[in-house]
């Protein structure tokens, strides 16, 4: 039987770029230490399955040397230090979102799209009041919006709602495509954004808090509104800002928690106690109550004192309500979970170029993660 000829240090590189260990391996491939060790070679399809168990594309292992994994937009992830090398689920996730994003492009092109008027419509000399104000106006959000539901999730829907009424493609996903095995790590990235003047796109991590979520969605926003697009994970609102994510930072704050409603909210909450103060602020603006406490302190209603004493032991209950909410399965409705992993406006496209014959229906099963059967109920869903 033929064997291929691979640099035993492209598994190695391999097997560790997946977050993964020979000894993990060895189950499926018993020879694996054959392999480390140059004295056997595996065979085409063996190479094919570790090749896909390892998240790798297969012609890297015919390099000389293991490639140096970048991402294809800029890197804003400063949380630590140095951002590390990123994870093939993390690539994967980018690489997917370009490809729908220029599919999307072409497609509204076609149809006749103008370009949208706000991509690189401020910069970073902009006041962020009046980008946050902008923002609203665009979206359709008086004040008050997210006061008047009562949950983060019926806050999250209207904002998703109206930033693709918008004409902005936005995706909530808290794993690879629909691969329950690759979960997304939110300690790696919690967001990013990819600019386009007809085909924007923001992709939030699903496995972060829908409080969080809600600000990493308008920090994205900012990113377009920017012009500036990349990855972003900043450590609850303390990390080692650029000037990008400082101003993004900025016009998240303004936009979910306007300083003239805020003046007012806490006026109405004297007298409580910090902690108290913080819940109360953050079920009226459907923030995270360290959005919250920080609000408070830029606006200098706290010191930093207190501030950082609350700071500190949010970040240890948010630890463990991580690690709760990572070992913890969580169901829910297929059909609703596509919506948000594909998202309307992407998911109609796709559909109407399908039904018309403009797209092939293995394309279309290519672009949204679903084929056949699954496909066609989903279209289904959608009203077509």
């Amino acid at each position: 039987m033929e064997r291929i000829n691979i640099q035993p240090e492209l598994f190695l590189w391999a097997i560790e770029r997946c977050g993964k260990t020979e000894d993990t391996m060895k189950s499926k491939f018993p020879r694996i230490a054959d392999w480390l060790c140059g004295e056997v070679y595996p065979t085409l399809k063996q190479l094919e399955d570790f090749a896909t168990t390892t998240y790798t594309p297969l012609g890297y292992f015919f390099l000389n040397e293991p490639p140096e994994d970048k991402l294809p937009i800029p890197d804003f992830r400063t949380v630590k230090g140095e951002p590390e090398r990123p994870s093939p689920n993390l690539l994967d996730t980018i690489q997917t979102m370009q490809s729908r994003r220029e599919w999307l492009r072409e497609f509204l092109l076609e149809e006749g799209q103008e370009p949208l008027p706000f991509i690189k419509d401020a910069t970073l000399r902009t006041n962020p009041v009046k980008v946050a104000m902008e923002m609203r106006n665009i979206l359709s959000l008086s004040d008050g919006w997210a006061n008047r539901v009562p949950t983060w999730d019926e806050a999250l829907r209207l904002l998703r709602k109206a930033i693709e009424d918008a004409g902005i493609m936005i995706a909530i996903n808290g794993v690879v495509g629909n691969n329950t095995h690759r979960p997304l790590d939110v300690e790696e990235f919690r967001g990013f954004a990819l600019v386009d003047e007809y085909a924007p796109v923001i992709f939030i991590n699903g496995r972060d808090s829908k409080s969080a979520q809600m600000f990493t969605i308008v920090h994205e926003l900012s990113h377009l509104w920017l012009g500036y697009e990349g990855v972003s994970n900043f450590d609850e609102l303390q990390p080692d800002e650029t000037n990008v994510e400082k101003f993004c930072n900025q016009v998240a704050a303004e936009f979910l928690v306007p300083s003239d409603e805020f003046k007012e909210a806490l006026r109405e909450k004297q007298g409580k106690n910090d902690y108290d103060l913080f819940q109360a602020l953050a079920r009226r603006f459907k923030v995270s109550p360290l959005v919250a406490a920080r609000r408070t302190l830029d606006m200098k209603y706290i010191s930093k004192k207190r501030f950082f004493e609350f700071y500190n032991n949010y970040v240890k209950d948010s630890e463990r309500d991580r690690m709760s909410r990572r070992n913890k399965k969580t169901g829910g409705h297929f059909w609703n979970t596509q919506g948000v992993r594909v998202g309307e406006l992407f998911g109609s496209a796709v559909a109407q170029a399908t039904l018309e014959g403009r797209l092939l229906y293995r394309d279309a099963y290519r672009l949204t993660g679903l084929k056949g059967k699954t496909f066609d109920n989903y279209i289904t869903q959608l009203g077509f």
